[in-house]
C-alpha cells in the first residue's frame, strides 16, 4: 500500500522537512504500490492478460490492498496469498513536484515471499514471468540468492520467458549488506530480460564507485554523474553474468538498451524476431512532459517494454514504447492514473512529441532522428 501525501506549495524547497517541526500536507492518496501492482496494473491497462502474485498481510492494510486491486479486476487478486500473522507491506511516498521521490517502507509480508508462492499451474500458462524488487524480498537475497535462483529455474522449466527488476537496497539494513554481485551472478543465467535502474545496478555491481559518485553528487541525483561509458560498461557486465536483454532506466535521461548475441531457449514470451535483438546498443531519450509525480515511473516503463515485446515490436520500438509509458506515468501523482491504453500510447508516439536531451557526450553515438533515438558504437543495427 502506497500512502502518498499531497505536497502543498512551499513544501518542496530546501529544509522543509525538519525534525521537531510540524509541516501541513494535503489529502493522502492510498493506492497499491511496489513492482507487483505498479508493473502489473500498468500491464493490465495496456491490455495484457496479467496476474499479480504476492504475499499480503492479514491486517487492515492487506485487506484494503486486495479490495482496491479488485476494483480494477477481481481476477487480479486470485494469486495473492494472505500471510497469517504478518503485517501488510506499505510505503509512505514523499514526492514533491519536480523532485525525485523518497520512501519510508515496511516490507511486512514481502519478507516471507518464496518460490512456493508462485503456482506451477500459473507458470505453465505464463508467457513472461516478471519479478521486481528482490531487495525488499528477504528470502530472495539470503544464502547468496539461492531461493531466487530456484524461482527462476522453476519459471524456465515451465517454459516462461523471464524478467527481473531491482530496487535500491537500504545500506543500513541486511539488504544493503548482501553480496548483490554474487546474487546476480547466480540468478542472471536464468534471466532473459533484465531491467534495473542505473543507480541500482551501480550499487550492486560496483559499490565503491557508487559511494564515490554519491559523495561527488553531494545530495544531487546520482543519475547526472553517470557517463555513457559507465552505463555501457555496467550493461556489458550484466550481459556477461547471463542476462540477454539489459534495459537500464535512466530517469529524465531516458532508457538505455544493450543486448547479447548468444543463442538460448527464450520460452513462450520471446521477442518476435530474435535476430533483430542480437548485439544492439540503443538509447531512447525521455519525452518532454509536465511532471506531476515520479512514483512508479520505472515500473511503468518496464510494463511498456514487456508489452512491446509481447506485441512483436523490435528493439527500437520497444524502448520508445517504454519511454512513452514512463512519460505518461509521471503526468499523474500516482503510479497508474496517467497511463493510457496501448493503442492510445502508440498514437501519441506517432504524433510529434518533444524529447529531452539525454546528455550522452560520448564518442561513437549517432542520432537517428527518424526513429527518435540514438545508436551506440556497439549497435550492429
Amino acid at each position: 500500500m502506497d500512502i502518498i501525501p499531497r505536497i502543498l506549495p512551499g513544501m518542496s524547497g530546501p529544509g522543509w522537512l525538519v525534525p521537531g517541526r510540524l509541516t501541513e500536507a494535503g489529502e493522502a492518496m492510498l493506492t497499491p504500490g511496489g513492482a507487483v501492482s505498479n508493473t502489473g496494473l500498468a500491464l493490465h491497462k495496456l491490455g495484457v492478460d496479467v496476474r499479480l502474485v504476492a504475499r499480503v498481510g492479514d491486517d487492515i492494510v492487506g485487506d484494503l490492498l486486495r479490495r482496491i486491486i479488485a476494483l480494477t479486476d477481481p481476477r487480479l487478486t486470485e494469486s495473492l496469498v494472505v500471510a497469517p500473522g504478518e503485517f501488510g507491506s506499505y510505503t509512505i511516498v514523499i514526492s514533491p513536484p519536480g523532485v525525485d521521490r523518497c520512501f519510508l517502507t515496511g516490507p511486512g509480508s514481502n519478507d516471507t515471499f518464496g518460490p512456493e508462492d508462485v503456482s506451477e499451474e500459473l507458470l505453465g500458462a505464463t508467457r513472461i514471468f516478471h519479478l521486481g524488487y528482490p531487495p525488499l524480498l528477504r528470502r530472495m537475497y539470503l544464502d547468496h540468492g539461492q531461493e531466487m535462483v530456484e524461482l527462476y529455474r522453476k519459471a524456465k522449466r515451465h517454459g516462461a520467458t523471464t524478467s527481473l527488476d531491482l530496487a535500491m537496497p537500504d545500506p543500513a539494513q541486511p539488504s544493503g549488506q548482501a553480496d548483490w554481485r554474487e546474487v546476480l551472478a547466480h540468478t542472471l543465467p536464468y534471466v532473459d530480460i533484465f531491467v534495473p535502474s542505473i543507480e541500482e545496478l551501480l550499487f550492486m555491481l560496483d559499490r565503491a564507485r557508487f559511494d564515490a559518485l554519491e559523495q561527488q553528487a553531494r545530495g544531487a541525483a546520482l543519475l547526472g554523474f553517470a557517463s555513457a561509458e559507465m552505463i555501457s560498461s555496467l550493461a556489458k557486465e550484466a550481459l556477461s553474468l547471463g542476462a540477454q536483454i539489459v534495459m537500464i532506466k535512466l530517469g529524465h535521461r531516458g532508457i538505455y538498451l544493450r543486448t547479447g548475441a548468444s543463442e538460448r531457449d527464450w520460452g513462450r514470451g520471446a521477442p518476435a524476431d530474435l535476430d533483430t535483438w542480437r548485439s544492439r546498443e540503443l538509447w531512447a531519450p525521455a519525452f518532454d512532459v509536465e511532471v506531476a509525480g515520479t512514483v512508479g515511473a520505472g515500473d511503468a516503463a518496464v510494463a511498456g517494454f514487456l508489452t512491446a515485446i509481447l506485441r512483436g515490436q523490435g528493439p527500437e520500438g520497444a524502448i520508445r514504447s517504454a519511454a512513452a509509458v514512463g512519460a505518461c506515468n509521471v503526468e499523474a501523482t500516482d503510479a497508474t492514473s496517467g497511463l493510457r491504453s496501448w493503442e492510445q500510447t502508440q498514437a501519441r508516439l506517432a504524433a510529434p512529441w518533444p524529447q529531452k536531451d539525454p546528455a550522452i557526450a560520448a564518442p561513437g553515438w549517432r542520432q537517428d532522428a527518424e526513429q527518435g533515438l540514438w545508436r551506440g558504437p556497439l549497435d550492429r543495427g
